[in-house]
């Protein structure tokens, strides 16, 4: 089994969503000894923005590939993803564009788009200082869900999950109970796995 493990927060030891990532990784690798773990740190090792490739031997391009062979490689992949201003970071938003590949990832067929890249599992590390969870008052404020399920299911993902830690600047004690929730909520993924 390979599992991919991308982390996307710009804050370091502070990011709630690395926390998050790290303790689904480790559930994995206790639960599934010789699993073999690649890890992308997006904020320390940001990718450029896409650009159309000036050639085989351009860097962009080389890079592009090299991401697009962990992604495929993957039968997990894990995704720290922080809500910034609603959505994701630009980061991570970086190397969706770097998967999102016609040929690839999808195509288009006379019937519509047809996604390439199923049979994975997409677990989801989310962290929002506010809540914006279905029902509550800025559920429509949520731009950072809904994308990235749509985007992974267009890739032909079904089993996209999330584990969210909400309300995380909301205080300290909201804080310590929206992590100890999605922590809690990593036990059953995995048990669902099982």
């Amino acid at each position: 089994m390979k599992l991919l493990h991308i982390d996307a927060s710009a804050l370091g030891a502070h990011s709630v969503s690395r926390g998050l990532t790290a303790a689904v990784v480790a559930e994995f690798v206790r639960n599934h000894p010789g699993i073999e773990v690649t890890y992308r740190d997006l904020h320390a090792a940001p990718l450029a923005p896409w650009a159309l490739p000036t050639g085989e031997d351009d860097p962009n391009a080389l890079e592009g590939a090299k991401v697009m062979d962990e992604f495929l490689a993957a039968d997990v992949v894990v995704v720290g993803a922080p809500m910034y201003n609603f959505g994701i970071s630009s980061t991570l938003k970086a190397w969706i564009d770097r998967i999102a590949v016609a040929g690839k990832t999808f195509r288009y067929t006379a019937s519509g788009p047809e996604g390439l890249a199923g049979g994975k599992r997409v677990i989801v590390a989310s962290s929002r200082g506010g809540i914006y969870a279905e029902g509550s008052p800025a559920a429509a404020m949520d731009f950072q869900e809904p994308y990235l399920r749509a985007v992974f299911n267009f890739f032909g993902i079904t089993e996209v999950e999330f584990v969210r830690a909400e309300g995380v600047a909301m205080g300290d004690d909201h804080k310590a109970n929206a992590i100890g929730g999605a922590i809690e909520g990593i036990g059953g993924l995995l048990r669902k796995a099982a």
